[in-house]
């Protein structure tokens, strides 16, 4: 019975340490994804950032078919579609983007975020920087090519 006892006992303190390890890799799990989360958010916000800039100082075209247009014009540097683009609109615009050898940059938020983001009260589906201004966007995004 004490040999018992002692199994009993070191297997409470096998599965404790157990449980621990479990501890510590699930924090190390949560750790690693505020730190993911954090390093999106930031980059969401440079973004937003460069963005205000350019529509502070640079040139741009906001809407399907005045993207389409500057594209087939080769006057687009970058192009930003959101999240909630239709899937053949989304496609169409990398081909064209793709053709004219401009980067296409997804932005990580709806057409409404992307509208707020641009300074506007309505919904923004896609857009063209033409001229960047005083914004590094063309150098920071080279594309998801």
């Amino acid at each position: 019975s004490l040999s018992s006892a002692a199994a009993a006992s070191t297997a409470i303190t096998s599965s404790a340490a157990a449980s621990t390890a479990i501890t510590s890799s699930a924090a190390a799990a949560v750790a690693a994804m505020v730190a993911s989360s954090k390093k999106t958010k930031k980059t969401h916000e440079s973004i937003n950032n460069r963005l205000a800039l350019v529509m502070k100082s640079g040139k741009f075209t906001l809407g399907y078919k005045t993207v389409l247009k500057t594209l087939r014009s080769s006057k687009a540097k970058l192009v930003i579609i959101s999240n909630n683009c239709p899937p053949l609109r989304k496609s169409e615009i990398e081909y064209y983007a793709m053709l004219a050898k401009v980067g296409v940059h997804h932005y990580n938020g709806n057409n409404v975020d992307l509208g707020t983001a641009c300074g506007k009260y309505y919904r923004v589906c896609c857009l063209s920087v033409i001229d960047a201004g005083d914004s590094d966007i063309i150098k920071s995004m080279p594309g998801d090519h």
